[in-house]
C-alpha cells in the first residue's frame, strides 16, 4: 500500500499510459481495454479505469459509445478547432504573464529555456520523433512562459489545450525537420520578448508559432484537410 502522500497505483499507470500515448507506443484511435491494460501494467482494473478517466479529462483519451476508451483520434477538424482555441487563449495567457509575471517567473522561464536548448531533440533508437526528454523540456518551457498569468482558470485552460496538441507533435515525422524553420530561434525570440516585457510582440510571436506548427501537423491526420486551419 502506498504511504500517505506517496504515489498510488493509479498514479503509476496514469503516468505510464500518458508516456506511452505521447511516445507513440499507443497510437491515435487505438482501443484501450481494461483487462489488457491491467495485465500489461500489472495493476487492477479499477486503477486502470481511474487512470483512463484522468487521461480523458486531459484530452489524451476519449470515451465513445459501444467502443469504450480510445486514444484520441487525430483529425483535421479537431486540429483546426484546437489551434483556433490555442491561438486565442494561449496568446492571451502569455500576454498576461508578460504584464504581471514577477522576477521568479522570469528566472523560471530562463531556466526552462536553458534546459530546452541543451536537451537532444532526437534519440538514435527513435529518430523519427522528438525524444521524450525534449518533449518534456518543450512543454515545461511553454508552461513556464505562461505561469505568470495570475488567472488560474485561464492558465489551466491553456495548459490543457497545449497538452492535447502534444499528440499531434508526437505524430508528426516532419516536426523539427523543416529546412526553412528555426525552431530554437522561435523559442529564443519568445523568451526575449517576454523578458523585455513586450506583451504585444510576445503575443504575436506565439500566435505565429502555434499557427506555423498547426500547418505542419495536418499531415498527421487521415481525413481531408480543413480549410479553417490558420495560416501564417
Amino acid at each position: 500500500m502506498a504511504t500517505s502522500g506517496g504515489p498510488t497505483r493509479t498514479d503509476g499507470i496514469h503516468q505510464a499510459l500518458r508516456a506511452d500515448i505521447l511516445g507513440g507506443r499507443l497510437v491515435p484511435g487505438e482501443r484501450l481495454k481494461f483487462p489488457i491494460l491491467a495485465d500489461r501494467y500489472k495493476v487492477s482494473v479499477g486503477a486502470t479505469r481511474e487512470a483512463l478517466t484522468r487521461l480523458s479529462a486531459e484530452g489524451l483519451v476519449v470515451s465513445k459509445p459501444h467502443q469504450g476508451y480510445l486514444v484520441r483520434p487525430l483529425s483535421h477538424q479537431d486540429l483546426a478547432e484546437l489551434t483556433q482555441a490555442r491561438v486565442e487563449i494561449e496568446s492571451l495567457v502569455l500576454r498576461l504573464s508578460v504584464l504581471h509575471g514577477d522576477v521568479v517567473w522570469e528566472a523560471d522561464a530562463v531556466a526552462a529555456h536553458h534546459l530546452l536548448e541543451r536537451t537532444p531533440f532526437r534519440v538514435q533508437k527513435d529518430p523519427d520523433r522528438p525524444s521524450d526528454e525534449w518533449s518534456r523540456a518543450h512543454a515545461a518551457f511553454h508552461q513556464a512562459l505562461l505561469a505568470g498569468c495570475g488567472n488560474q482558470r485561464l492558465l489551466d485552460t491553456a495548459r490543457g489545450l497545449r497538452q492535447e496538441a502534444e499528440l499531434y507533435l508526437q505524430w508528426s515525422v516532419s516536426f523539427g525537420n523543416e529546412p526553412d524553420r528555426d525552431l530554437p530561434g522561435e523559442h529564443r525570440a519568445l523568451l526575449d520578448a517576454a523578458l523585455a516585457r513586450d506583451a504585444d510582440h510576445a503575443q504575436g510571436l506565439l500566435r505565429d508559432h502555434i499557427a506555423h506548427t498547426a500547418q505542419l501537423l495536418i499531415s498527421c491526420a487521415s481525413d481531408q484537410p480543413n480549410p479553417g486551419l490558420p495560416t501564417r
